[in-house]
């Protein structure tokens, strides 16, 4: 590796060169606050005498000596892309205002800073070769022939739009007097005596500048050849990027389907931040890399489906796709893309894989509606396709489901109709509202209202009442709804024309000339056409007809299943461990083979004082358990080890036992990640 100070002109000055922004580098991403910043820097240093220097960073580049032809050197840019082509911008932008002024410099920057001269070859004429689209951009750009349209969007556009408006007659000059003035530090590797790879990452250390997804296709890309890196880029990594798009945000969600992939592929969930080096463990050996980007492809294919619903061709799984989709159930896409992929291979049929969807959406919605944590889903679904047998697809989900006990628990019937009875579903996030209700308004409804933006929630029992509704009512009835049903589901509908129904009373509401509920197309409204009156009573009778709807849509699995047969469960919802053995635990994801409650006490309090011994110190823990040095270990009556010089108590029953390791879960916050299983 050699580093030098260097003037930015003479870098670009350099003749029979090329430039090369491989394909593994993430798109030119600077907007028009940065070039704004960076030309305010080359005007102030270019008017200011006393500066001769202005530092603009580092331009690191492999050097391999390899020739394009045998005319231009090559040098491969790995970082520093978003200056170096910036600066061209302004260059190019400068020739272009030359060349319309007639002034003699216009050819010598063309042929200086932008151009190989003296070079024929189109593809290598250009000295800047960025990649696929930004390329066509730049080259249009340079022909500067404006009556010919170029369809693709790319940022090289717009800025150089912004530095054409901003560098005119009077300040061209200045402009390059700063340009002039501009240092950084150039990197020269060389491959085979440096490590590109190490070197980029430590560039890019902090994470601020590039996503995990742009880390990884420099991981898989950058140590390979060029024409290995644009066959493996076009063949699996683009299309990787293309499917894995938000493609109605226009968002890229390529470091969160690689973490969906580890965490289906791997049964381990990688922080968001550690994709990368998640992906770099998991895949040391890159010779074989290429297979694995064959399954990631495919696996990308299904992913494509869950976070873009409107690709899946097949209107009934579209439908419950998009329902997923707007509950942003999330956690469940390694499940649902292992799904998939047995749907694809025939292994169930389209009748099971819609019944799958409709079971996760139940599981997940019930846990919604009773306040369930979301935390314990990750894991949930992680291992969930373990419990699958092929052989009998839905009953084995269903049963694997409706064998998780306590925080995991999939509601039954009576806990989830008590909870929804009283439930404020009116401030929940809107899409859930309107989940809830749009699926309460399709069911069985043959000749269903399409709902768009002009339908809103109607309360029934308006949030700013008519004084006809307390003589109506009474104040003890008026207080009672007001208090405990307003935003409850039995008091809300949906309606087109709230405007009109604003706040009036219950009769004024049903019989309204073409607006009231009478008049209504809407099957929510179809009960209060019958009702003469709207107090506790019919608030009930309406709760009740939509919970047995509700029932019917996010339905409870109607199966038989052995409910002795033990299941893996998280402490904190484990029967008192007195009596009974252990089949196994598993601790923040990792399987311990321990079958007595002593040995697993030991065995986390042990984790625990690895992870972070300061709260042990910093709380009660210490006494709690009895943490001793080593020199005092036989004040205690029953030692176990928690490292070389600590020791704790462990004369205790299993039910102490058990007490003392769930109150240092809290105090670490890990109470979803231990979890144990019984023998039978």
């Amino acid at each position: 590796m050699k580093a030098n100070e260097t003037k930015i002109i003479q870098f670009l000055q350099q003749t029979r060169i090329q430039f090369v922004i491989p394909v593994y580098q993430r798109n030119y991403d600077w907007s028009i606050p940065e070039c704004k910043q960076i030309l305010n820097d080359i005007l102030d240093i270019g008017n200011n005498n006393n500066i001769t220097t202005h530092f603009i960073g580092g331009i690191v580049y492999i050097h391999d000596d390899i020739y394009v032809s045998t005319d231009v050197r090559e040098l491969t840019i790995i970082d520093g892309q978003q200056r170096l082509t910036t600066i061209t911008l302004i260059y190019l932008a400068i020739y272009h205002l030359a060349k319309k002024l007639d002034i003699e410099i216009a050819n010598e920057i063309l042929n200086t800073y932008i151009l190989n001269q003296f070079i024929k070859q189109d593809e290598q004429k250009v000295k800047l070769k960025l990649t696929s689209e930004n390329d066509r951009a730049l080259k249009y750009l340079i022909r500067g022939d404006r009556t010919e349209e170029i369809t693709s969007y790319s940022k090289i556009i717009d800025n150089f739009n912004y530095f054409e408006k901003n560098i005119n007659q009077d300040n061209y000059g200045v402009v390059l007097k700063g340009l002039e003035k501009l240092i950084f530090v150039e990197i020269s590797l060389e491959r085979g005596k440096d490590d590109p790879q190490r070197i980029f990452e430590s560039l890019n250390s902090t994470g601020l500048d590039l996503s995990q997804a742009d880390l990884i296709r420099n991981y898989i890309l950058m140590d390979l050849n060029l024409d290995e890196q644009q066959r493996i880029y076009q063949d699996y990594w683009l299309m990787i990027e293309n499917l894995a798009r938000d493609e109605i945000k226009n968002i890229s969600k390529v470091s969160d389907f690689i973490r969906d992939y580890l965490t289906l592929t791997h049964k381990n969930i990688p922080n968001k931040s550690k994709v990368y080096e998640e992906f770099k463990n998991k895949y040391p050996d890159k010779v074989n890399l290429e297979e694995v980007l064959k399954t990631i492809k495919r696996f990308a294919k299904y992913y494509n489906k869950l976070i873009n619903p409107k690709n899946e061709k097949d209107i009934d799984i579209r439908k419950e796709l998009e329902y997923i989709n707007r509950l942003e159930i999330n956690v469940a896409y390694p499940f649902l893309m292992q799904v998939y992929f047995d749907f694809e291979e025939k292994i169930i049929d389209k009748h099971t894989l819609i019944h799958i969807l409709l079971v996760v959406q139940s599981f997940v919605w019930r846990r919604f509606i009773i306040g369930l944590s979301t935390n314990s889903l990750n894991k949930i679904f992680m291992n969930l396709y373990e419990k699958i047998d092929t052989d009998n697809y839905l009953f084995s989900l269903q049963k694997a489901l409706l064998q998780k006990k306590g925080s995991q628990r999939f509601p039954k019937n009576q806990e989830v109709l008590d909870a929804l009875k009283v439930k404020d579903v009116y401030n929940i996030k809107a899409k859930n509202r309107i989940y809830l209700l749009e699926r309460l308004e399709y069911y069985q409804n043959f000749e269903p209202v399409i709902l768009d933006s002009k339908i809103t929630i109607e309360h029934i029992f308006p949030q700013n009442p008519d004084p006809q509704w307390l003589k109506d009512l009474g104040k003890e009835e008026f207080d009672y709804i007001k208090n405990n049903y307003l935003h409850t589901l039995a008091n809300l509908t949906l309606s087109g024309v709230n405007a009109q129904l604003k706040n009036k009373s219950f009769l004024e509401k049903r019989d309204l000339k073409d607006y009231g509920y009478k008049y209504s197309n809407f099957n929510l409204n179809r009960y209060l056409k019958d009702f003469d009156k709207w107090d506790k009573s019919e608030i009930q009778k309406r709760f009740n007809d939509l919970a047995e709807q509700f029932l019917k849509i996010w339905s409870y699995p109607d199966i038989d299943i052995n409910d002795r047969e033990t299941e893996e469960v998280n402490i904190f919802d484990a029967d008192e461990p007195k009596g009974k053995k252990l089949e196994y635990a598993i601790f923040c994801d990792e399987k311990l083979h321990i079958k007595e409650v002593a040995k697993l006490y030991a065995e986390v309090f042990k984790k625990l004082f690895e992870r972070n011994s300061e709260i042990f110190f910093n709380s009660d823990l210490k006494e709690k358990i009895s943490l001793t040095e080593e020199k005092n270990k036989n004040i205690l009556r029953q030692s176990v080890a928690v490292s070389n010089n600590f020791y704790i108590e462990s004369n205790l029953d299993n039910n102490q036992k058990f007490d003392k390791i769930k109150y240092a879960l809290k105090l670490f916050d890990l109470e979803e990640e231990l979890i144990i299983k019984y023998t039978k």
